[in-house]
């Protein structure tokens, strides 16, 4: 029997209900538009001249334009536990909205505004977990090839065809190894039937890719090396975001930095501060700064060998597990030789170990490196060859996808990682 393919979520009414217009303007009607209606009354809250019920409104749906659009680009990435990032996301937007009227000094009505604010955060929670399981991927796999390596993947529920055909299912796409000499002609007769049903047809490897937020690494062609070019443009704008970030963190965290200090010292003997030479930007070697954590004349690796190393003193063993150690290299960000989020620097002796057993090692270093980074929130620490190995991907993925709102996703899985002590050694 041959069944009629069709996509999933590709009726008119399936496309109207997951569609963003809808959302936006429905989201617009429940948190911009229905607190200002139960508290003016009708006549005042279409006023042209009010300019209290104007404020306010503008200020709602600033926060809640900014909120819609950055909860949607953070969904696209692997490991977004987008109901982790809701609160802060809409917190942050409505505490720039009323920073916003306090600068200009316009007059707004705090009742409607926290109103919007709880209706908001109700909006995307309801709206996350009702869809939930509809925005998990359905795949259906080609069972040759290279595609048999995303069977049972977490993050998609994958299904393996066993004929050519779809069998009346509906899926997101069908999945194959478009390279693999082993496919049948009725397979390919099939990829070229689910094409013309408007069934997405994908490769293996961008879909694996997305899935696990890792860049393979053992065949990278000459494409994959231009799509790892980061752009120039954003590379600039970071370097100024992390100027200015640093003038307004460092007196935020100069008291933590003398308290640690202080402790260190009494702690043990030995200097403050931990001076290293790492690999850095485009290859240049420079002196990374950290708070010591190590007794000071204990010799070892130049890496954590485990988990209870004897090394590690008792305020070291603290301030690693919240990545305090890493707060003094916000003056190698000052410099220019780090940034707030990119690949971690490995030591120069590190650095060539892993250039001689880990292929294309080298190429991370075509953007700065960070005092966090994808690898480091998505796996943790990582030392031997085979976990580097698995961290280069991961390193390769975010120059890939180098993005603001790439960062922004690391700077709230790195929060997660200092309340939760997550790859700490």
């Amino acid at each position: 029997m041959k069944y009629q393919f069709e996509r999933r979520h590709s009726r008119w009414y399936e496309q109207l209900l997951f569609s963003a217009l809808f959302q936006f303007l429905l989201g617009c009607l429940f948190v911009i538009f229905l607190p200002g209606w139960l508290r003016w009354e009708a006549i005042t809250f279409f006023d042209p001249f009010g300019g209290i019920q104007l404020n306010t409104l503008l200020a709602n749906l600033g926060a809640f334009v900014i909120s819609f659009v950055s909860l949607r680009r953070l969904r696209r990435y692997p490991g977004a536990q987008t109901q982790a990032f809701i609160l802060p996301t809409i917190t942050f937007t409505y505490l720039l909205a009323v920073a916003c009227l306090l600068f200009l000094r316009e007059e707004y009505s705090r009742q409607v505004l926290l109103s919007s604010f709880i209706a908001a955060n109700f909006w995307f929670f309801a709206g996350y977990f009702l869809g939930r399981k509809y925005r998990v991927p359905k795949l259906a796999l080609v069972p040759f090839g290279r595609a048999l390596e995303l069977v049972n993947h977490k993050n998609a529920m994958v299904c393996m065809l066993e004929n050519p055909d779809l069998e009346g299912r509906r899926y997101d796409a069908v999945v194959a190894d478009l390279h693999s000499k082993e496919l049948p002609p009725d397979w390919e007769r099939f990829l070229a039937r689910c094409t013309l049903a408007h069934v997405p047809v994908w490769h293996f490897k961008p879909v694996g890719e997305s899935l696990s937020g890792r860049v393979r690494i053992e065949h990278l062609s000459e494409n994959d090396f231009g799509s790892l070019l980061p752009p120039l443009f954003y590379l600039g704008f970071k370097r100024f975001v992390d100027t200015l970030a640093t003038l307004l963190l460092l007196p935020v965290f100069a008291p933590i930095m003398i308290v640690t200090a202080i402790l260190i010292k009494l702690d043990s003997c030995g200097p403050i501060f931990f001076v290293q030479k790492r690999m850095g930007y485009r290859g240049a070697a420079f002196y990374v700064y950290k708070f010591r954590s190590m007794c000071h004349d204990v010799k070892g690796s130049d890496f954590t060998e485990a988990i209870d190393d004897p090394r590690i003193t008792r305020v070291g063993r603290v301030i690693r597990k919240y990545r305090i150690d890493e707060l003094p290299q916000i003056f190698n960000v000052i410099k220019g030789e780090m940034s707030f989020i990119g690949p971690r620097p490995e030591s120069v002796e590190l650095s060539d170990w892993y250039e001689r057993d880990v292929p294309f090692f080298s190429y991370r270093h075509v953007v700065r490196p960070g005092i966090s980074g994808w690898a480091q929130v998505m796996q943790g620490y990582a030392a031997e060859v085979d976990g580097m190995t698995e961290k280069l991907q991961y390193d390769f993925y975010y120059i890939k996808h180098f993005s603001l709102w790439l960062d922004i996703l690391i700077v709230f899985k790195t929060i997660r990682t200092i309340l939760t002590g997550f790859g700490a050694r």
